[in-house]
This record gives structure tokens, C-alpha cells and sequence, in this order.
């Protein structure tokens, strides 16, 4: 196999190498390289400014969602340039991160499912940073069961109407628009009577409460829907059917947290070869050579799994159950090596200030990791479909088969 550029992709590198030694914040490298993956935030700098900066420059010049079509604000780039550039884009990628719910997740769904006067109009402002979306799907009494939800919406004329409340909503309070999977008939069985919209998250009657996480920052939220408003027109497909178009969204969300998880495998090698233990250099102990030798395996099967995705996307295939794989795999991983990181300091790895040599990047990675095991379907859900849409085995019981929502016996409800 060989992994050599065509002059084609070689052409590509150099342009983009270029374009982004030439505009890209170079004086918040050092400081993007040390933060952890997720979110984050920057020592003197307004993140959300820095980050919607950089997308904008990135847009107006071609580089933004490469792999969008050109009307939508993309640039219908290959599947190896998209690829390419994210190579050189390296560290100034994480300032992406508060657009990957609209560009990986709501954009697809938006593409598949919303008219073409809606896509012309939202996708490229997706693209290009000037509006952020979330996505709200999760609610507190459902857990990892999003078709138990109860967020309910019932018709009125032209509009619908909206109450109930969603929560772990990432950058809700950043959000102007987001997508939102409702109930619409109880008196089906769950799967059936959903519905999903699109809506202004600036709409009267909406409520959002930041959550505070171990690690100190707020990107989860509670969103509450008082009789909120919605048109007709922003209903993304049919009355009824909001379940399948949820998987376009929760397929693509698998994908995108795979593919841009950050396993710190890199962060972990350079520090082996660092730190001295009573043996040595950690990386001549036998025993984290070993360890280093299973992370490595997983993180190149990781990457040649996104590029298959990559490239199926190109072809114009929904990203399919296959891609539970690396987030399952990317999450576990992160969770794994920032503890053992953490082992290898000694009484250093609890430092969390991250202006200390030693403090900061591993325990915020062992903080994020458990909310990347969940987001997007947690690692038991993930199994199972990994389990009966990949391998095809046995499915597992399940007791509200068939049966109405409102038939459904719940304590509380």
C-alpha cells in the first residue's frame, strides 16, 4: 500500500501548507498544543471569537467544509483533501470544535432532509462559522433511550407547539439555531411518533441552564421548552418519521466523534520518552513498550477507519453502523491512556494547572473521557449495535417492542 501524495495531492499539501502558514493564528499554537481535546478554553482570548475568526477566514478562502458542495459553502473536495487538510491543519483544527455539532451532525441531516431554499440559506453560515448549532436530543429520563423521550409537540394550524426539557446539550449557549427530535403521538409504539424541527434557539419560551463539569467549564446544558413556536416549514421529514431522520444525525455524530477524538497517544509517546523512572526512560521499560505498542495499533486502526468512512461519505452513502466502532474504541482509549499517563507522574500527574510543566493536559483528558464514552450513544449502546447491525447477532429483548408510548409502564411518568 502506498500512502506516497500523487502530484495531484502534493499540489493540494503545498497549497494548503501555505494558505495556512500565511493566515493561521500562529501565536496560539503553543497554547492549542497543550490543550486538551473537547472544548476548551484559552488563557487570554475569547475562544468562540478566536474560533469563529478562524472559521470565517477559513471559509472565505475555500478551506471550509471541504467536502460540502460548493452552494452549501463547501468546496466538493475529495475525500484525500479533506484528509490532507486536517493533516496540515494540525493544532489551529481544534478551534473547530465548537462547530462540529453543525457541521458534522446538523448539516448532514439538514442536506438529506431540509428543502433546497433551507439549505442555500443555513448551510453555508454553517460553514463558514457565522452560526453555531446545537443538537437537542437527550432528555433526563430517558438516558441512553432516545426513542423514550418526552419532549412533546402538538400541531396548531400552520406551527407547533413545544414543551419539555433537554439536557447535555453541547454549546447550547452559543447556539442560533438547533435541531430537536419531539414527540408528536404518544399512542404509537416510541419509534413512531417522533417528529424532528429545526428551530431558533433565540425563540420565546426557551430556557438554558449551563452544567457545571468536574473539570470547571460549562459545555453541557439543560434547555427547557415552554410552549415554544415553531413553523410547519421547519419540520425535517415527515410527521411521524423523526426517528429515521435522528439516524442520519446520530450516524454522522458517531462518525464525527470518532473521527476527531483525541486518543492522546501522540501526548503520551512524547512523554515516555521524557520522564525517567527508576529503570530508565519510561519508553525502555518493556512493559510500557508493550502498552505503547497496543495504543499505537488501535490509533492507526482508528485513522484508516475514519478514512474508509471518508470515503464512503464521498460516494454519497449514509455513515453506517460500522462507525460506533471508533468512537467505542477512541473513547475507551483516551480514558485508558490519560490514567496511565497520570500513573507514570506519580503525585505530578494530579497537578491540573496546565502553566505547570507537568500539570494540566493528562487529568483534563481523564475529565473529558468519560463524557466522549457518552456522548452519542454510550459504549453499551454502541456494542449492541455493533453487535446486531455489523456482526448480525442475536438482538437483545426488548419488552416495549410494538407496544403504544403511553401503554408503555414507566414509575413517575
Amino acid at each position: 500500500m502506498n500512502f506516497d501524495d500523487t502530484p495531484q495531492e502534493a499540489a493540494f499539501r503545498a497549497s494548503a501548507r501555505a494558505w495556512i502558514a500565511a493566515n493561521a493564528p500562529v501565536e496560539l499554537a503553543d497554547e492549542l498544543g497543550r490543550v486538551p481535546s473537547g472544548r476548551f478554553q484559552l488563557k487570554n482570548r475569547d475562544v468562540v471569537q478566536v474560533s469563529c475568526a478562524w472559521q470565517k477566514k477559513k471559509a472565505d478562502a475555500g478551506w471550509a467544509c471541504l467536502h460540502w458542495p460548493k452552494d452549501y459553502g463547501g468546496r466538493g473536495a475529495l475525500p484525500i483533501e479533506r484528509v490532507i487538510w486536517q493533516q496540515e491543519e494540525g493544532v489551529f483544527g481544534r478551534l473547530g470544535a465548537i462547530f462540529a455539532v453543525g457541521q458534522g451532525m446538523c448539516g448532514p441531516t439538514l442536506m438529506t432532509y431540509a428543502t433546497e431554499e433551507q439549505k442555500r440559506g443555513l448551510l453555508p453560515k454553517i460553514a463558514s462559522g457565522e452560526e453555531i448549532w446545537c443538537q437537542l436530543f437527550s432528555e433526563p429520563w430517558g438516558g441512553s433511550d432516545l426513542a423514550g423521550l418526552r419532549t412533546r409537540a402538538e400541531r396548531d394550524g400552520k406551527s407547533w407547539i413545544v414543551n419539555g426539557q433537554k439536557i447535555w446539550t453541547s454549546g447550547a449557549q452559543h447556539a442560533e439555531y438547533g435541531i430537536l427530535i419531539t414527540r408528536t403521538d404518544p399512542a404509537v409504539p416510541k419509534h413512531q411518533g417522533l417528529t424532528m424541527f429545526f428551530l431558533n434557539m433565540k425563540s420565546p419560551g426557551i430556557e438554558i441552564r449551563p452544567i457545571k463539569q468536574i473539570s470547571g467549564q460549562s459545555d453541557f446544558n439543560e434547555v427547557y421548552f415552554t410552549d415554544v413556536r415553531i413553523p410547519d416549514s421547519q419540520r425535517l421529514g415527515a410527521v411521524g418519521n423523526g426517528w429515521n431522520v435522528s439516524l442520519t444525525t446520530l450516524m454522522n455524530e458517531r462518525m464525527s466523534i470518532g473521527a476527531t477524538v483525541a486518543t492522546g497517544f501522540p501526548e503520551l509517546f512524547a512523554l515516555c520518552c521524557e520522564i525517567e523512572t527508576e529503570e530508565g526512560l519510561a519508553v525502555d521499560d518493556p512493559a510500557v513498550r508493550s502498552r505503547l505498542a497496543t495504543w499505537a495499533a488501535r490509533a492507526s486502526g482508528l485513522t484508516h477507519t475514519t478514512y474508509r468512512a471518508i470515503s464512503a461519505l464521498s460516494r454519497g452513502e449514509r455513515p453506517g453502523p460500522e462507525n460506533s466502532i471508533g468512537k467505542l474504541v477512541g473513547g475507551t482509549m483516551l480514558q485508558e491512556i490519560a490514567a496511565f499517563a497520570m500513573d507514570l507522574r506519580g503525585a505530578a500527574g494530579q497537578l491540573t494547572d496546565p502553566e505547570h510543566p507537568l500539570g494540566g493536559q493528562f487529568p483534563s483528558m481523564l475529565f473529558r473521557a468519560p463524557a466522549v464514552r457518552i456522548a452519542g450513544g454510550t459504549d453499551e449502546i454502541l456494542r449492541n449495535i455493533i453487535a446486531e447491525r455489523v456482526l448480525g447477532l442475536p438482538g437483545d429483548i426488548r419488552v416495549d417492542k410494538g407496544v403504544p408510548f403511553n401503554k408503555i409502564p414507566t414509575k413517575g411518568r
